[in-house]
């Protein structure tokens, strides 16, 4: 028999090759929190409960592999202590095909493992299995890059604090969130742009703090949400990748979008 007072809250959603994920909060009683899959017709191919609170969703492009970030504890990466689990999905059924804390890291070529590691904000790779994420030890983030069929991942080269990454479409950028210390004043992040040949970080004419992850509109703008102090409602904004122009609102009353690239969702 259904809850009459359960209310059912789409928090994250993503879509790519036919197919999505969308993390939900089921709020009564007891909140709990579920990944649903599901095809271009909206039918749901399965149903996940996840550990934890919703924090980032992504589609492999060919719609056949999901992953998710869930928080065990905390609630935000602004906190000195939290714990995630990032897993990888089959869309199909459902099937877990990894979870991201039990590959095996490599950073300088060496095994690398500490006991504080947490993953989050995967993007894939548009072509293959492989896949970008953040991993956070040490009071620092790193990006790392990694293949499913392996699993297994190697720390990139890149400066640190590469937060929540998200892969362009002509795949030689990553923008992300870049965090920005004041001292003992809370941690913002300002969105910003890597290189990956040259290694470049651009930051981008954003000032606000960014706490998403990031979405491109194509290959020069980015999508993001902003949720201003005290504001009621959250909003979509966009921004020029090459670091000029100005903040423009995209959406209102919108967060943490996605592009389905190449696919028009059916209207009913």
């Amino acid at each position: 028999m259904a809850d009459p007072l359960l209310q059912v809250e789409d928090l994250r959603i993503d879509f790519a090759g036919g197919h999505g994920i969308c993390l939900q909060a089921n709020r009564g009683v007891l909140t709990t929190y579920d990944a649903v899959l599901f095809d271009s017709a909206y039918h749901q191919l399965a149903k996940v409960r996840l550990v934890g609170s919703p924090s980032r969703a992504r589609m492999r492009p060919d719609g056949k592999v999901a992953a998710y970030t869930a928080f065990v504890s905390g609630d935000s990466y602004a906190a000195r202590s939290f714990s995630t689990r990032t897993l990888f999905l089959d869309v199909e059924n459902g099937r877990r095909l990894g979870q991201l804390e039990r590959f095996t890291i490599r950073r300088d070529g060496n095994v690398f493992r500490n006991i504080d590691f947490n993953f989050w904000g995967v993007t894939f790779e548009h072509r293959g299995d492989g896949f970008y994420a953040t991993l956070g030890t040490g009071g620092k983030a790193y990006l790392v890059h990694g293949h499913l069929s392996t699993r297994s991942a190697n720390v990139v080269d890149v400066p640190p604090f590469v937060e929540c990454p998200s892969l362009s479409p002509d795949g030689t950028r990553i923008a992300f969130k870049k965090r920005i210390e004041h001292g003992l004043s809370p941690v913002t992040w300002r969105v910003a742009v890597l290189d990956l040949k040259t290694k470049r970080v651009t930051l981008l004419s954003e000032t606000r703090s960014v706490d998403d992850q990031v979405e491109w509109e194509d290959n020069e703008h980015i999508f993001y949400g902003i949720s201003e102090p005290h504001a009621i409602e959250s909003d979509v904004w966009r921004v020029d990748a090459a670091g000029s122009g100005k903040p423009r609102k995209a959406l209102t009353g919108a967060w943490s979008p996605s592009v389905a690239r190449g696919y028009r969702l059916p209207t009913n």
